[in-house]
């Protein structure tokens, strides 16, 4: 049961969306936060998917430096050095990560307490303010988050942002997910499709190299389904680098919701998850960092127990010449991005 507590002054609370499939997500303002999120299996019996802690404060910084099913920004993935020049101003960001500047910095939105504004079964609208200099990023941004559940188990995340001056934006949710539903277990088995002819490679600090390259003849080509871990230890340089997969697709639905861009399927549970988003890219993270974190029921997250598809800009797209991915947001062009997982299931004989 998790119990409302007090983070810095501010009510951190747990709220539930629920369809009538029996599907549920758990979800807390703190961080905007994926808590639990439960689908029905080959079998009708209800997994939760994702990985986290059984308590709310659990998740806050001083018990647990977590990503753990969190709304990311300022800027989601990683700036290069830490340095961003907007209109012709260069701004130093903390360097938490390496040499470079991750999730917006040691404590990102993450960590931060959002208002809900609205919550029904089915629906939940959250907001916060990221005051001008938050991690050093310029501009005071204004933020909304809606998580939203229907009766085809489709979640769907809309993110928008305005901000009072020119500034840069990347937000994704960063839930952990493990289909297999025991939260412990190797993703290694899980099948994953891409569609995306391109990957951004990096170098050792894994900051994107200047062009990105094409997945044909590469471990990095998931355009047909396979597992995780058929390539994931191959002899190849970016695996070895990211220790694993970490690394972003250049996807090719450009921004569309009518098809989808990724599909996860565990062969244990049976349980089927689409991704479809306006963002141009993806990152798709292994767990390779995972070090054996005790999560929910005393579970060990080991090393690759959990994948993440982050849906995003480009990394360092702000230091980048990358049309389609910019990182750009200003007073007179607000952000705004959608995300949804659909989650199905294979039957008996499919």
């Amino acid at each position: 049961m998790y119990k409302d507590v007090c983070y810095r002054d501010k009510l951190v609370r747990l709220y539930m969306l629920h369809n009538n499939n029996g599907m549920e997500v758990d979800i807390t303002n703190f961080g905007a936060r994926i808590v639990a999120l439960k689908v029905p299996d080959s079998n009708c019996v209800i997994r939760d998917v994702v990985q986290g802690f059984d308590t709310l404060d659990d998740y806050f910084p001083e018990n647990h430096l977590s990503d753990f099913g969190a709304v990311i920004g300022r800027y989601a993935n990683r700036i290069a050095n830490g340095r961003i020049v907007v209109d012709g101003i260069e701004y130093q960001l903390p360097q938490n990560n390496g040499p470079n500047c991750l999730h917006g910095g040691p404590l990102g939105w993450q960590y931060a307490v959002y208002e809900v504004l609205e919550h029904t079964d089915n629906t939940i609208s959250m907001s916060m303010v990221s005051p001008d200099g938050d991690n050093g990023f310029p501009g005071t941004v204004h933020v909304s988050v809606k998580y939203s559940l229907d009766d085809d188990n489709n979640l769907r995340i809309d993110y928008s942002a305005t901000s009072d001056a020119p500034t840069v934006i990347n937000m994704t949710n960063h839930s952990y997910f493990n289909l297999n539903g025991d939260g412990c277990s190797s993703i290694h088995n899980h099948l994953l499709w891409i569609d995306a002819d391109k990957y951004t490679p990096v170098d050792f600090t894994m900051i994107p190299l200047e062009s990105h390259c094409l997945v044909d003849g590469t471990p990095m080509d998931f355009r047909v389904s396979k597992p995780v871990g058929r390539d994931i230890d191959s002899d190849y340089e970016q695996l070895r680098l990211g220790k694993g997969y970490d690394h972003n697709w250049v996807l090719n639905t450009c921004g569309s919701l009518e098809r989808p861009c990724a599909r996860l399927e565990s062969p244990i549970s049976g349980i089927v998850m689409e991704v479809y988003t306006t963002s141009p890219g993806m990152q798709v993270y292994t767990g390779n960092f995972l070090d054996g974190v005790v999560g929910k029921n005393g579970t060990s997250y080991l090393c690759r127990s959990a994948i993440c598809l982050e849906t995003q800009q480009y990394p360092d797209s702000p230091n980048r010449q990358w049309p389609e991915s910019t990182g750009r947001l200003s007073p007179e062009k607000p952000f705004y991005s959608t995300t949804i997982y659909k989650f199905n299931r294979k039957t008996h004989g499919q």
